[in-house]
Parts: C-alpha cells; sequence; structure tokens
C-alpha cells in the first residue's frame, strides 16, 4: 500500500511564494518613497525631485557596494550598455512619472502607467489568453485617461510616457540583474541613472542647493523607492521570469491607492474602480506559466 505524500512543510509553502512575498515589501517601500517625494512638489519641481531621488540612490548604491566592485575593468561592455539602459530608463520612469502624479492622482496614475508592464507581460508570451487579458487592461487605461483626459491631458500624456520607460525598464532590470547579483548592477545604473538626466532636473536645483533637506530627502526618497524597491525586486527576478514579474506589479495600483488615499486623501470615484479594476484583472488573466 503506497502511503500519502506528505504536505508541504510551512517553509516550503512560503518558499513558494517568496517572490509574493518580497513584492509585498518592495511596493511598500517604492510608495512611501513616492508618497514622501510628491509631499514636496509644492517646494521643488516634480523633475528635480525625480533626479534627487535617483542622486540619492546612487550615493547609498555606491556606499554599499563600495567603488572597487564598479570598476569598468570588472564590466564586459554590454553589461555597461544594458546598466546605462537602465538607468536612463529608470530616471525617466521617475521624472515623468512624477510630472504626472504632480496633476493626477496617485492611484490612478500608477493605474494608467500600468500599460507599460502588461505590454511587457503580454509580449513575453504570444497566446490568445495573454491577447485578451492586454486588451482588458488597455480598456481600463482607455477609462482612466478619458476621466482625467479633459482635465489633466498632460498629465496623461506624461504618464502615458512613463508606462514606456516602465516597459524599457522592466526588462533591462531582468538582463541587469542576471549579470550582476547584489546591488552592483544598480549601483552602476544609478550612476548612469544621474548623469544622463540631470538635464532634465537641473533647472530647479538651485532651490535644493539653498536647501539642505531637500538633498537629504533626496536621499530617503532614493534609499527607499530605488535601492531597497529595486534591490528587491533584482532578487525577484533572479527567481522568476520578467513575465511573472509583470504580473506581480499587478500589487503597485493597489498599494499606491491606499498611499494616495491615507497620505493625500485622494478617494477614487466610480469610472476609478473600473478602471483600475479593469486592468487589475488583466494582470491577473496573464498565464503566469
Amino acid at each position: 500500500m503506497t502511503s500519502p505524500s506528505p504536505s508541504p512543510t510551512p517553509n516550503k509553502r512560503l518558499k513558494g511564494f517568496e517572490a509574493e512575498l518580497l513584492f509585498i515589501f518592495s511596493a511598500f517601500a517604492l510608495n512611501a518613497g513616492n508618497a514622501m517625494g510628491k509631499a514636496q512638489f509644492d517646494n521643488v519641481a516634480p523633475a528635480t525631485m525625480a533626479w534627487l531621488r535617483m542622486f540619492g540612490a546612487m550615493v547609498v548604491a555606491v556606499c554599499i557596494v563600495g567603488p572597487r566592485r564598479l570598476a569598468p575593468k570588472l564590466w564586459t561592455r554590454q553589461e555597461l550598455k544594458s546598466a546605462a539602459i537602465l538607468g536612463l530608463s529608470t530616471g525617466l520612469t521617475s521624472t515623468f512619472f512624477y510630472m504626472a502624479i504632480d496633476r493626477l492622482p496617485l492611484g490612478k496614475g500608477v493605474s494608467i502607467e500600468f500599460i507599460g508592464p502588461i505590454t511587457v507581460a503580454a509580449l513575453f508570451t504570444r497566446t490568445r489568453r495573454n491577447a485578451i487579458a492586454l486588451v482588458v487592461a488597455v480598456v481600463g487605461v482607455a477609462i482612466l485617461s478619458g476621466v482625467e483626459l479633459s482635465g489633466e491631458p498632460l498629465g496623461v500624456l506624461f504618464i502615458f510616457i512613463a508606462a514606456i520607460f516602465w516597459g524599457i525598464h522592466i526588462v533591462y532590470a531582468g538582463k541587469v540583474a542576471n549579470a550582476h547579483g547584489g546591488l552592483d548592477g544598480l549601483a552602476m545604473s544609478f550612476i548612469f541613472g544621474a548623469l544622463l538626466t540631470f538635464p532634465m532636473g537641473a533647472p530647479d536645483i538651485g532651490t535644493a542647493i539653498t536647501h539642505p533637506y531637500l538633498i537629504s530627502l533626496g536621499i530617503v526618497v532614493g534609499a527607499l523607492a530605488s535601492v531597497t524597491s529595486y534591490g528587491i525586486d533584482q532578487r525577484i527576478l533572479r527567481i522568476v521570469t520578467v513575465r511573472h514579474y509583470s504580473v506581480l506589479l499587478a500589487m503597485l495600483p493597489i498599494v499606491a491607492t491606499i498611499f494616495g488615499y491615507m497620505v493625500f486623501h485622494q478617494t477614487p470615484q466610480g469610472w476609478d474602480y473600473l478602471g483600475s479594476a479593469l486592468i487589475i484583472a488583466g494582470i491577473i488573466l496573464q498565464e503566469r506559466r
């Protein structure tokens, strides 16, 4: 008589959800940093706050990693290229996202921006189910965009640009994670990102220089929203596929809406719920294998 197979131990069950548990921490760190940054938009331009976040992330990551591990001789030309593209796409995502949420609610902005990740998820597995999921999400984005287009067309334009760069970020984050473990790849990408996006943050940099607390805040925001969040994501991308990671991103609009409500008292309306629900449904419909 064959004995029944033993049920998975709690540790094994926990291990099976490692990516999901890690992503929850990543999402809260990201949105905590974004909320802190958005709270300063009355004091400094959003694009400058985005650059201060990148600068802060670079400072923290380089201090953790150490300059020796970032010596160019330890990197191939292709690895440096991937790090440069990741840094530029990360910086531009943050810049246009901050410029968008200066005009749009935080949760709604993240929901519309979701067209980037869900497109990446759909493209990596071309099946009928993924095509349906993409259509559902696009309808959700269209509803949210339509709600805001008449009042904040520039905000919607900025968030769509951010979505494009977010999709690029996801692809190259996977490449960098597989090439360099730990924070090495992120630290190198933050160096490129801080250098390449400085022109966008420069116009209001004088405000940050005359108000040193903004530089300190940039380091805190960078540590939370970039080093902690993206550092956790690098671990996730080494244990799951880019497609699976794109599916996990479904949690972000929910967490962002929670922060928008608690910090900025941004209460979603009827159409907002429908549009956000369709986007999340599109992500859930995606095949996970």
